[in-house]
């Protein structure tokens, strides 16, 4: 049985999301590979080809993929959903030492901004573009996936996945699921003085559809 939330890595949650559905042998790309840390053998076996790439160690920006319209089955989207990620140039880093995995994935590729756009704006705007290009790549009936956390920035509640959610219906995705990744660590408190919000450990993949073509039978 598959279950919304759990503890645990990203991979089981990507495997779970192919079987449910995208149909076996379906081709197409996660344009936030990274370390293809999502990838077990298991979730490989059961798709097509995979199109791997990610702005950092090939250049291929998630917001101008070189595939033409209608083309993947399914679309895999990752990028920083840190604000911190996103600070101007003459900033320091502060806590972002700790996320050591997404530093070494992003970086150097996106700090500094987007588009002008610095902290949870830039990582609203970069979710919002990178879905767009989701849109157009995607054939009738294929399957997008979207990693991304809620969170605090400036001392405001940021509701990312809500914001994705309705940023992908506005675009004409149907919403198939939502499943809870829970830490199994905890998040430190160190340098809090006074909490005014709760800690988040958790984050969410979402998975959308692009309407038309043959539905996967239940």
């Amino acid at each position: 049985m598959i279950y919304t939330a759990r503890k645990g890595a990203n991979a089981p949650f990507i495997l779970d999301i192919l079987r449910l559905y995208v149909p076996p042998g379906t081709s197409g790309c996660d344009v936030t590979f990274g370390k293809g840390t999502f990838w077990c053998p298991d979730s490989l076996a059961h798709i097509g080809e995979l199109r791997a790439t990610d702005l950092a160690s090939d250049g291929t920006d998630l917001t101008m993929l070189p595939y033409a319209d209608n083309s993947q089955g399914f679309h895999v989207l990752d990028p920083p959903y840190i604000c911190g990620f996103f600070r101007p140039h003459h900033e320091k880093t502060g806590g972002l030492a700790s996320h050591s995995d997404f530093a070494s994935r992003y970086g150097k590729a996106r700090r500094g901004g987007y588009k002008g756009l610095f902290y949870h704006a830039a990582v609203e705007a970069l979710y919002l573009d990178g879905l767009a290009e989701a849109w157009r790549v995607l054939g009738p009936g294929g399957v997008q996936i979207t990693k991304c956390m809620d969170e605090v920035s400036n001392h405001r509640q940021h509701l990312t996945h809500v914001a994705i959610v309705n940023a992908a219906a506005a675009l004409g995705f149907e919403t198939l699921d939502l499943f809870v990744v829970i830490r199994n660590d905890m998040p430190h408190t160190r340098r809090i003085k006074r909490q005014e919000h709760a800690r988040k450990n958790h984050s969410y993949f979402l998975v959308f559809r692009k309407p038309g073509g043959k539905r996967r039978s239940a």
